[in-house]
């Protein structure tokens, strides 16, 4: 599977280029970030940092408008309404700090946090028959892998073969059961083989971490593109709005 790396700008929607954060979306933005950077403690736990990524993204932008958990084995999810009702749109991988053996890296898509996306993915899509997925990210924290849902769609829900194989491991047809066992028996190998591309947005927050504590005016413009961009949904322009 080739991939393409896109930045924040050449990712967002045109329509949405005019957008600009207030001040104050811009302050709270700044402030949420430094605290979670300065939460960050590579010794603890995924379930720590899990932990710690849910609290920013309710406390930035999501809450109260979008109920933001677990759902079975899925790290977190963001609903597209208050409460469980709702359904998914978006799904989160979280790992531990410091842990690049399962992270995707930009040449190499095919490991453990990918798997366990597709896992989910599938999951809400065809058991759940949910179409109201936008997005999959992948993150460290630092790290942030963001795909658009429409990828999937095309290259993986679209795919009988891999949703025959799908519908056999969940309904107890194959000779294992474990999530290990699709992992390694279908979703690596099915994505090993594919002769296709997906576009993938990459931030690493470390890039912008001195303008986050340090930021001068005449750098905040630099900040625009993740304030809104990298987690909120909401692309904004270079310039902030008094």
């Amino acid at each position: 599977m080739n991939t393409t790396i896109l930045n924040l700008r050449k990712s967002i929607n045109k329509a949405y280029l005019k957008v600009k954060p207030s001040r104050q979306e811009f302050e709270a933005f700044r402030k949420n970030m430094v605290k979670l950077l300065d939460q960050i403690s590579e010794p603890e736990s995924e379930e720590f940092h899990k932990n710690i990524l849910s609290e920013f993204l309710k406390d930035t932008y999501y809450s109260p408008d979008h109920y933001i958990n677990t759902k079975g084995r899925a790290d977190l999810v963001i609903h597209n309404g208050k409460n469980t009702g709702s359904t998914v749109g978006v799904l989160i991988e979280t790992k531990k700090p410091g842990n690049r053996i399962d992270m995707p890296a930009k040449d190499n898509l095919n490991t453990k946090a990918f798997h366990e996306l597709l896992l989910y993915y599938l999951r809400e899509r065809i058991t759940d028959n949910n179409i109201g997925i936008k997005y999959l990210i992948a993150t460290d924290i630092y790290e942030w892998y963001i795909f658009n849902a429409g990828e999937f769609e095309k290259l993986f829900a679209g795919n009988k073969n891999l949703v025959k194989q799908f519908r056999d491991f969940e309904e107890g047809r194959l000779s294992g059961k474990t999530t290990g066992f699709f992992y390694r028996n279908i979703a690596e190998p099915f994505i090993g083989q594919l002769d296709h591309e997906i576009s993938v947005t990459h931030i690493d927050i470390r890039d912008y971490e001195k303008i986050l504590r340090y930021g001068a005016d005449k750098d905040e413009n630099k900040l625009v593109g993740p304030v809104q961009d990298i987690l909120t949904g909401t692309p904004a322009e270079a310039s902030i709005h008094q």
